[in-house]
C-alpha cells in the first residue's frame, strides 16, 4: 500500500502539486524567515533540542533531519556537535538549509544536505543509519502521514531515538482547518481572502493576550524554538497537505514497533504534540 502511494505520488512533480493547489510552498516562507535569523534564535533552537532530548550536547551522534525546512534545527544539531544529514522535498527548503550550511559551516563534510522525500523508500535506503531521527512538524504535511511516520520509524535501530512533532487532532476543528488550508493553496484569490480574514484575527488575538498577560507576546514568541510568529502564522494558514493525530494514536502506532516513549509535550489546542521515542527492541 505504501509503495503504491509512493509510485502514484512520484508521478507528480513538486511544481505540479503547487500549481494544482495540493501543496503549500513552505520553502518560500522559510526563505523569508531566514532574514530574521539571529544568534539568539539559533541558541533558543539548540536549547529546545537539548530540553526535549534531556541532553547537554549531541557530540558523537549522527542526526537525520527529515524535512529540514529553514535549516535552523539542522544548524542547531550541528552546533551541538552532531554529524547531520538534512533533506527536504521542497527545493526552496533545500536551498535554505544549504545557505545556512554555507554561512556557518562552509565546506563541512559532516553536514549533508539534499533533496528527498520521506515517502521514497529507495531514497531512505540510501541515507544510512542515525542515532537520532528528527522530524518536527513535517510528517503531517506529506500527504500520507502514517506512511511517513512508518518510514521514519523504520530507520531507527535498537537504542536509536525518534523525535517527531505531529499536529493534534481536534476532530471538527481540524477538519475545518483542512478546508481553510486547501482554499489558501488553491490560488491567489484563496491566499488573499484567507490572509485578509485570519492575519488580522491572529494579530488581534496576540495583542489582546499581550495586554492580559502584561507582556509582549509578539517578542516572546521567538522563545518557542526560536521561530517567528508572523512566518508561523502563514505556515499554519497554508500548511497543506494537513493531517492530525491524537497522542494515543501516535503511541499505539509506534509502541508495538518496539518504541518506548521517553518524553512528551502535548497540547489541548491546535498546535503539535511532541514525542521523543527510543527504539528498545526490534
Amino acid at each position: 500500500m505504501i509503495n503504491k502511494f509512493i509510485r502514484q505520488n512520484n508521478m507528480k512533480t513538486f511544481e505540479q502539486e503547487i500549481k494544482q493547489g495540493q501543496r503549500f510552498e513552505f520553502g518560500k516562507n522559510w526563505q523569508s524567515f531566514l532574514s530574521s535569523l539571529t544568534d539568539e534564535r539559533i541558541k533558543i533552537a539548540e536549547n529546545s533540542i537539548k530540553e526535549m532530548l534531556q541532553v547537554a550536547h549531541l557530540k558523537g551522534k549522527r542526526v537525520l533531519d527529515i524535512g529540514s525546512g529553514s535549516g535552523l534545527f539542522s544548524l542547531a544539531a550541528r552546533n551541538l556537535g552532531a554529524k547531520v544529514h538534512s533533506f527536504d522535498y521542497d527545493p526552496a527548503s533545500v536551498a535554505c538549509t544549504k545557505m545556512l550550511r554555507s554561512r556557518y559551516f562552509p565546506g563541512d563534510p559532516n553536514w549533508i544536505v539534499e533533496k528527498g522525500s520521506v515517502l521514497d523508500g529507495d531514497f531512505l535506503s540510501s541515507v544510512g543509519s542515525f542515532d537520532l531521527i528528527y522530524s518536527w512538524g513535517v510528517l503531517h504535511h506529506t500527504g500520507n502521514m502514517w506512511a511517513a511516520i512508518e518510514n521514519a520509524a523504520s530507520l531507527a535501530k535498537k537504542n536509536n531515538t525518534l523525535f517527531i512533532a505531529i499536529y493534534n487532532n481536534q476532530d471538527g476543528r481540524s477538519r475545518l482547518w483542512t478546508k481553510i488550508k486547501k482554499f489558501y493553496c488553491s490560488g491567489l484569490l484563496g491566499r488573499a481572502i484567507t490572509s485578509t480574514i485570519f492575519i488580522p484575527y491572529f494579530f488581534s488575538k496576540t495583542l489582546i493576550s499581550s495586554v492580559i498577560r502584561s507582556r509582549n507576546e509578539f517578542a516572546a514568541y521567538k522563545k518557542n524554538r526560536g521561530m517567528s510568529i508572523m512566518h508561523d502564522w502563514f505556515d499554519w494558514l497554508g500548511g497543506y497537505p494537513f493531517e492530525v493525530a491524537t497522542v494515543e494514536e501516535i503511541f499505539n502506532f509506534l509502541h508495538p514497533k518496539g518504541f518506548e516513549l521517553k518524553n512528551i509535550r502535548n497540547t489541548n489546542h491546535s498546535g503539535t504534540n511532541q514525542f521523543v521515542f527510543v527504539k528498545e527492541s526490534d
